[in-house]
């Protein structure tokens, strides 16, 4: 599943993933709206929508049909791509694992996905949300052709405020979610053995969790907007929301193993709760991360930025495994004191200051030689 949403945002958008941070994109900066709209637009005129299709490695026979068919749609599953990629990274930036991507890997994430971790368990769930949120958003805005506002919110309805109007346009969740469950769940489908149930039943954990915090948002009506009449409609909540829901659930995902008949899952262990429909599922322990393991697909934390005085997953002692760091100090230039002039101009000095940076040190030679 991951190989095809991560190699439909590399094919098709040309989005290069960037080890370490954020994003590459063929135009400078983040893309705009129609910098997607044209680039797809190029490569669709240019190759047409089936060689594209043919050529991305990693999808499955029902994914490449789908591509084929919906072409417009692949552009909001590559933008979905660079959001949840986005929202990972920002969930566990202060962690030894911090959702890193790896350049040319159309796996995107490398051999970190092989084990059956927590972390595999966070990443098929905002994966699967991610394209849940960017299809739903592109059907409402009108960027699809194939669906548009939901077409069931009509007539009225009543909450704790009284009685009210569905009207505007209601964001559409079902369309979101069916062609999600369609796309990302096609590969497991197919494979039906124990990874393949755990991958299904997280992904349905991340599309349940946009559908989650739909929101109710409503316009008065009435004299000197007295709200005697409400038109109201739901709208999704930013991608934020989901992404803390499923930081949490990662927190207290779920060891399992799977059932003899592997149609469904048992506690890995006697006195284990059993996991439920909106728990993240997992069955290997996570390495620790601490040092380069090629094997585990750890990166290690040699050289990551710490914080001497946090007690946290960011801070030193956690952060760099017991090894120790180096401080460096930087002098950083900011701008300060802006001021607003008539008119129109603010103007900024340039500050500076000095701080220290403390980044961990490099495990010793030998130990990193028994981890590679």
């Amino acid at each position: 599943m991951l190989d095809g949403l991560g190699v439909v945002a590399i094919s098709i958008f040309g989005i290069q993933l960037k080890t370490e941070g954020s994003l590459r994109t063929a135009v400078p900066g983040i893309p705009t709206q129609s910098a997607f709209n044209k680039c797809l637009q190029r490569y669709i005129g240019a190759l047409g929508a089936r060689v594209i299709c043919d050529n991305i490695p990693g999808l499955v026979s029902r994914q490449r049909q789908l591509c084929q068919r919906y072409p417009d749609i692949m552009r909001s599953v590559g933008e979905g791509a660079r959001e949840w990629i986005r929202e990972c990274q920002h969930q566990f930036r202060h962690h030894r694992w911090n959702c890193t991507t790896l350049d040319r890997d159309h796996t995107v994430f490398g051999r970190v996905m092989l084990r059956s971790s927590r972390e595999a368990a966070f990443v098929y769930a905002i994966s699967s949300a991610g394209v849940v949120h960017a299809i739903t958003r592109a059907c409402s805005q009108g960027e699809l052709s194939v669906c548009s506002c939901d077409p069931y919110t009509r007539g009225r309805h009543h909450d704790q405020r009284g009685d009210f109007d569905w009207g505007g346009c209601s964001d559409n969740i079902h369309y979101g979610v069916r062609f999600a469950k369609a796309f990302v769940d096609a590969k497991e489908k197919r494979l039906k053995d124990a990874r393949a149930l755990m991958n299904l039943h997280n992904n349905r954990c991340g599309r349940t969790a946009v559908r989650r915090f739909l929101k109710l948002e409503c316009k008065c009506h009435g004299v000197s907007g007295s709200c005697t009449l409400r038109t109201c409609w739901r709208a999704l909540s930013d991608f934020r929301r989901t992404g803390d829901y499923l930081r949490r659930r990662y927190d207290g995902a779920v060891q399992v193993m799977a059932t003899q008949d592997g149609a469904n899952f048992t506690a890995a262990r006697q006195g284990y709760r059993r996991a439920t429909r909106t728990d993240l599922v997992y069955f290997d322990n996570s390495p620790d991360y601490c040092v380069l393991d090629k094997a585990a697909g750890s990166l290690g934390t040699a050289g990551r930025v710490c914080s001497k005085t946090s007690k946290g997953t960011d801070g030193c002692e956690i952060m760099c495994c017991g090894r120790g760091y180096d401080t460096t100090r930087v002098t950083r230039v900011t701008q300060c004191e802006c001021k607003f002039h008539w008119c129109c101009a603010v103007r900024c000095k340039e500050c500076r200051n000095t701080v220290d940076v403390h980044t961990c040190k490099a495990p010793k030679k030998a130990e990193w030689l028994d981890q590679t």
